[in-house]
């Protein structure tokens, strides 16, 4: 697999803050949500690819690592810690390059982590990756939960963190294949696909919402009943309401991926209702306020 530059996909440099990481991520993930591309390949794999991004460099310590080692960053420290131990066990008043010339060194560095081969020892290989899809539904993407998945005939339980993506790819590493000559085991990618709710839409961390009032409550005001994902909330309705009026309901939107606490808002659009099957008094009475308004 190609190296992939995750400071190139967010589009930022190496001296990025944490705000700007958080800004870059939110306005490509706007732009390449799976919802808004339903049948663009491409922007899913860039969608996949910035999520993998964000969850690297939004993290201090991977981040670190990234920098410092980069598309090893995951197996970096281990190969230092193979090396400082060869050294160590060659130190007693012989020179390193005794028997082992600079090529040498490498190649026998490369046969511990899946290069070429060294000699004595094997080659190698790191197990398959394996791939998954786990189907949810809004509300289940919206809270944290357990789910056991079957993989090759082994049972897997994983914790699902509340506030997922639709086309987002998560990673257990080491539930993938076996690894070959004592080599590392590959990774299990599970990818979330969420169906659409009947209610709400999703975009972001936002959610959107149509509720339908009457004309009396929409021009004289009142309360209504309206649904969120966690309950019924009451709304008070302001008099004169007009048809599209839209109000936000701040913190009631969907949780921020594995950000405690945090929500992202409601936004509720009002759809006025004309009356119809009139009777013949409530039709007098709209002809007198008719007159009226003239």
């Amino acid at each position: 697999m190609a190296f992939i530059d995750y400071y190139q996909v967010l589009g930022i440099n190496k001296t990025a803050k944490e705000d700007d990481i958080k800004k870059a991520y939110r306005k490509l993930a706007r732009k390449l949500h799976p919802d808004l591309n339903p049948n663009d390949k491409d922007a899913h794999k860039k969608f996949q690819q910035i999520n993998e991004a964000n969850e690297v460099l939004s993290d201090p310590e991977k981040r670190k690592k990234y920098d410092k080692y980069g598309e090893h960053w995951q197996h970096g420290e281990e190969q230092e810690k193979a090396q400082r131990s060869y050294r160590s066990a060659n130190a007693g008043g012989q020179n390193y390059s005794d028997g082992f010339g600079e090529g040498d060194f490498s190649d026998f560095f490369g046969s511990m982590f899946g290069g070429a081969s060294g000699g004595r020892r094997q080659t190698k290989f790191r197990g398959e990756d394996f791939n998954s899809e786990l189907k949810l539904s809004l509300k289940e993407a919206s809270e944290t939960h357990a789910q056991t998945l079957s993989i090759n005939g082994k049972n897997v339980r994983i914790t699902i963190p509340a506030g997922v993506e639709n086309g987002q790819t998560i990673k257990l590493k080491g539930y993938g294949g076996k690894g070959v000559n004592g080599g590392p085991d590959g990774d299990l990618l599970i990818s979330f696909a969420i169906a659409n709710d009947p209610k709400f839409k999703r975009l972001g961390n936002d959610l959107y919402t149509t509720i339908d009032l009457d004309l009396f409550t929409g021009v004289l005001g009142g309360e209504t009943t309206i649904d969120t994902l966690n309950g019924k909330i009451k709304l008070i309705i302001k008099p004169e309401t007009q048809n599209g009026t839209k109000t936000r309901l701040k913190g009631k939107g969907f949780p921020v991926y594995k950000k405690e606490g945090q929500y992202g808002d409601l936004y509720v659009t009002y759809h006025i209702q004309i009356p119809t099957k009139l009777t013949d008094k409530q039709k007098e009475l709209f002809e007198q306020l008719s007159a009226l308004s003239k």
